[in-house]
């Protein structure tokens, strides 16, 4: 028979309090890196670096290709948020709003978001394009012009004031925005989507499917474990944002939120876990906790090797 989970005694023991040391380690490391790397702190560091986080790379495409146009990259993301907001409400409907139990849905739900969010983003940068380049992909800077002959590197404001003041050099070298807070939120929405829709699906397809006997696989299911990373990927091809790895913080603190959100629950009514490793009652479950805990790694480290892999390609091309 099931433990209590609102018992006293499920609780009050050897197992929780380690369980409870294993999640506050990585919550006050991720709490020292965004202090440490975010904020003010971020913004001398960038400006003393020069790696400046600008506007327009919330919606600009980096690919092999040449002269993309940022209509490209919008087509792609409304496409996608269309697609998993159809299987999100599929769900819903087929199931009801107690899918909302599970890490899978919060996952999907937060992918689903940034997909709506980054459409708004390229609706915006797109008119940005067309009222500055007037629509014509001849006039739109881009890195791959460089083997035209015909590049020139775009400046920041604080560049722009030590500039001649030149018609011609402003044609040719127009200032960039650096970013707003809006876009780095944008930044760390994807970043927590990137290692969360990792571990989901990792977790799901290498230990839940495997090993749960009388498992039916509905084709639901395999949209809801597939469709995030699969347009993920696909947005970290075509996009131009960066990757610091320091914002794993805010992937952590997505976890454990939700670990919170499941111990509250369970605290004050006696309810099945959703995913047995979660399960305090069992002997085993301080393993299962320190074991996922640092699965975070990896997990975010398959994005953070993506973006590199497509930065020295992109390299390598223009070389």
């Amino acid at each position: 028979m099931a433990t209590d989970t609102t018992a006293s005694s499920y609780w009050l023991n050897w197992r929780v309090l380690l369980c409870a040391l294993i999640l506050l380690a990585p919550l006050v490391i991720a709490a020292i890196l965004i202090w440490r790397y975010e904020g003010k702190r971020r913004e001398r560091e960038e400006a003393t670096t020069g790696t400046l986080l600008f506007q327009d790379e919330a919606w600009t495409t980096t690919t092999c290709l040449k002269r993309i146009n940022p209509r490209w990259l919008l087509a792609f993301r409304v496409f996608s948020f269309a697609a998993m907001l159809s299987v999100l409400i599929s769900n819903v409907v087929r199931d009801g709003g107690g899918i909302f139990y599970f890490y899978t849905q919060w996952t999907f739900t937060l992918v689903t978001l940034y997909f709506g969010y980054a459409s708004l983003l390229s609706i915006y940068g797109c008119c940005i394009y067309n009222k500055e380049a007037g629509g014509s992909t001849e006039s739109y800077t881009s890195i791959h012009d460089a083997e035209q002959g015909t590049y020139r590197p775009p400046i920041t404001r604080d560049e722009a004031g030590t500039m001649p003041k030149s018609p011609i050099a402003h044609s040719e070298a127009p200032v960039r925005e650096t970013a707003n807070f809006w876009v780095y939120v944008f930044q760390v929405l994807f970043q927590t989507c990137a290692g969360a829709v990792v571990l989901t699906d990792i977790v799901f397809w290498a230990i839940i499917f495997p090993f749960t006997s009388g498992y039916k696989l509905s084709f639901l299911d395999v949209c809801m474990h597939s469709l995030n990373a699969v347009f993920l990927l696909g947005d970290t091809c075509l996009n131009s944002l960066r990757f610091p790895l320091f914002r794993i913080s805010y992937f952590i603190l997505w976890s454990c939120i939700f670990v919170a959100y499941q111990w509250i629950i369970h605290a004050f009514k006696n309810l099945w876990w959703p995913y047995q490793f979660l399960d305090l009652s069992s002997p085993y479950a301080p393993l299962w906790y320190l074991g996922v805990t640092v699965m975070h790694i990896p997990c975010f480290a398959v994005f953070a090797l993506v973006i590199k892999m497509k930065s020295s390609l992109l390299q390598r091309h223009n070389s």
